[in-house]
């Protein structure tokens, strides 16, 4: 039965099937609404004390609240709705049909729809502020409309992406775009969005071309490929015609190479393209491997003491004011070779463990002048952000009014979070000698009671833990380089005893400062790598040592594209957004790409983008909440003179040095 209903009426119904919402698409559903009322029903069915509950249309009821409280609507608008029978099994079943068949739009009808809407008289801004979009996301899809038929028939039908109509719309020439669209569809090699803007934006390819001196002439006319020379053209000025054999032939030419590669270089996988270098959408999805160079062989040591000494002895000829200008010019090419031949021994590629070698892989590159070249970077797939999977661990973020927000992080992430969050807690433990000291006392007299089933919070028996990644080093972050100045500024004059007790005697014999210094290291780097999450990551007597010490994280850890948001779902990076500017901030970015989005927060939360003064201190003070040490309950007042840790706490004298957080 149809019925209008009054807004203040409808509730939220607990069997609507939609759990998650878009921000962004909200936005566009309550403008969308605003200019042109709402164009569907809603359902539901009777609830108790005279409401409805939503079945179908929750978005719809909570964008007419919206514009409610705006007074767009007023607060008795009457909303016409399709009342079911009271029966849930029916109610939650017409839910999932309603959300379950919705299609969205295809962009050629959106791009058709918009065209006509300017046709009309309206302008790019009216369409996008009626439905609520961006006048970029308007102008995109008016473009779009401007393709020539062949293209625009192919996108509507689904033969041709988005991103493929996109790139052929980087020339405005429609001969062009239907030439290279009859060229690429003829093909039996699939185009990327690459090859295409590269064709349509060159309508013939010089035989200088890096694509031409990868084939090779033979090749290309061999296979049909058509050669135009005017009268003075030469082998580099000549046109080859056909750019899209021309990119056939080339991109299985550099993937003959790519595999012949993987398999000598023992790589899990090569990936080519012909770029001159690896684009963002290449590399997206991978983290860079830690890799080392290769070390020297005794040979190329002894031909660089060769060319040293070769260097200094035409260097000499430079200097000498006597010498003859032959000699000079001589010896500057000479010093301009060595330089070159230096530069070339130790440019050797970068080694990488052998345990991740199996499952690494390489880019390969087409240089300028058509050699393929392996870029000396390695890559390993990122771990599949699924809940569930065994390489993912969910973590509870936070907790609002909606209850519990969980995100997925990957195994890799949450190991690489834990040990860089153990390097600050090491570093302010080795900044104590004082806490030191009890942590170790402690923890030796309290071996006999330890309880097995929780994870021990050191390694005081003498073990140093490696962490649960090998090889991992977070060399650009501030905890981990003070430990490392800590480190090298340690006195090590006992080390030249002959013996253990020698070195014993001498180790004795230094300053108290000196002794203390190692006491503080030596128990620091015990510690294992922990988060403050739930499972095997979790370790609460670390949690309460941050606590107690008084750690600011955000002083010494700030999120950034390669540590964090490059590795998190967008959602997550979103709702780190919200936690510091509100729907209002993360909606500005709910429609950027993941790649972009990760940059763009870089910024926001390094306080380099331009907000609010507020959300400027609230995203410098930002962490992830399993970075942060969770928070000591309240000990009752009775109990404090008894707690061993009173007076540290409250001495300030015992806290670490005042350059730490700066």
């Amino acid at each position: 039965m149809i019925k209008s209903i009054p807004l203040t009426k409808l509730v939220q119904s607990p069997r609507n099937v939609r759990r998650h919402g878009d921000p962004a698409a909200d936005s566009e559903l309550k403008a969308s609404i605003a200019a042109h009322g709402l164009l569907q029903n809603l359902i539901v069915r009777p609830a108790a004390r005279g409401k409805f509950e939503v079945e179908a249309g929750e978005r719809r009821r909570c964008a007419l609240l919206a514009l409610a409280e705006e007074r767009v609507l007023p607060k008795g608008y009457e909303v016409t709705c399709l009342v079911l029978e009271d029966d849930a099994e029916i109610a939650v079943e017409t839910s999932l049909a309603e959300n379950f068949h919705r299609l969205a739009m295809n962009p050629a009808d959106e791009a058709q729809a918009f065209a006509a809407l300017i046709e009309a008289g309206a302008s790019t801004e009216d369409v996008a502020r009626r439905f609520g979009l961006t006048v970029r996301f308007v102008e995109g899809r008016l473009r779009l409309a401007t393709l020539a038929p062949v293209v625009f028939d192919a996108l509507a039908s689904g033969e041709i992406t988005l991103d493929l109509a996109k790139a052929f719309g980087a020339t405005s020439d429609q001969e062009i775009q239907a030439r290279v669209y009859e060229q690429a569809s003829s093909g039996y090699y699939a185009p990327s969005a690459d090859s295409i803007r590269r064709m349509v934006l060159s309508g013939t390819v010089r035989g200088s071309d890096a694509r031409a001196r990868l084939v090779g002439r033979d090749a290309y006319t061999a296979a049909g490929g058509r050669i135009e020379r005017e009268l003075f053209d030469d082998d580099d000025s000549e046109s080859w015609v056909d750019v899209a054999l021309l990119e056939t032939l080339a991109s299985e030419e550099m993937e003959k190479r790519a595999k012949a590669l993987a398999a000598e270089q023992g790589l899990a996988w090569v990936k080519p393209t012909l770029d001159a270098y690896a684009s963002h959408d290449l590399v997206e999805g991978l983290i860079r491997l830690p890799a080392e160079p290769a070390p020297l062989t005794d040979a190329e040591l002894a031909r660089l003491d060769e060319l040293d000494a070769s260097y200094d002895d035409h260097a000499a000829i430079l200097e000498d004011e006597d010498s003859a200008e032959e000699a000079i010019a001589a010896a500057e090419a000479t010093i301009e070779a060595i330089e070159r031949e230096c530069q070339d021994i130790r440019a050797k590629p970068p080694e990488l463990a052998p345990e991740l070698k199996a499952n690494a892989g390489m880019i390969l590159v087409l240089s300028r002048d058509g050699t393929p070249v392996l870029q000396p970077v390695f890559y390993g797939e990122r771990d599949i952000e699924v809940v569930g999977d065994d390489d993912v661990v969910e973590v509870v973020a936070s907790v609002d009014s909606d209850g519990k927000r969980r995100a997925a992080l990957s195994k890799r992430l949450i190991d690489e979070l834990a040990m860089q969050r153990r390097d600050v807690l090491a570093l302010h433990v080795a900044s104590d000698p004082g806490l030191s000291l009890d942590i170790m006392v402690f923890t030796l007299a309290d071996a006999d009671t330890h309880d097995w089933r929780s994870r021990a919070a050191t390694t005081l028996r003498g073990g140093v833990p490696a962490g649960p990644i090998v090889g991992f080093e977070a060399k650009d972050a501030p905890a981990s380089a003070s430990l490392a100045d800590l480190r090298s500024g340690l006195d090590e004059s006992w080390r030249s005893g002959e013996d253990a007790s020698s070195r014993f005697k001498m180790f004795r014999a230094l300053a108290d400062e000196s002794r203390a210094a190692w006491l503080g290291f030596v128990v620091a780097r015990t510690l294992e790598a922990s988060l403050n999450m739930a499972g095997e990551r979790q370790i609460a007597f670390q949690d309460h040592l941050g606590s107690a010490i008084g750690i600011d994280m955000a002083q010494w850890w700030r999120p950034t594209a390669a540590n964090y948001f490059d590795r998190v779902s967008k959602q997550v990076i979103l709702d780190a957004l919200t936690d510091v500017g509100g729907l209002e901030l993360s909606s500005r970015f709910a429609s950027v790409k993941k790649g972009d989005l990760a940059m763009s927060a870089e910024r926001v939360f390094a306080g380099t983008y331009i907000t609010e003064v507020e959300v400027r201190e609230r995203a410098l003070a930002w962490v992830p909440e399993v970075m942060r040490f969770a928070d000591l309950p309240e000990i009752p007042a009775d109990n404090e003179a008894q707690s061993p840790n009173a007076d540290f706490v409250a001495n300030d004298d015992n806290q670490p040095p005042s350059e730490l957080a700066a």
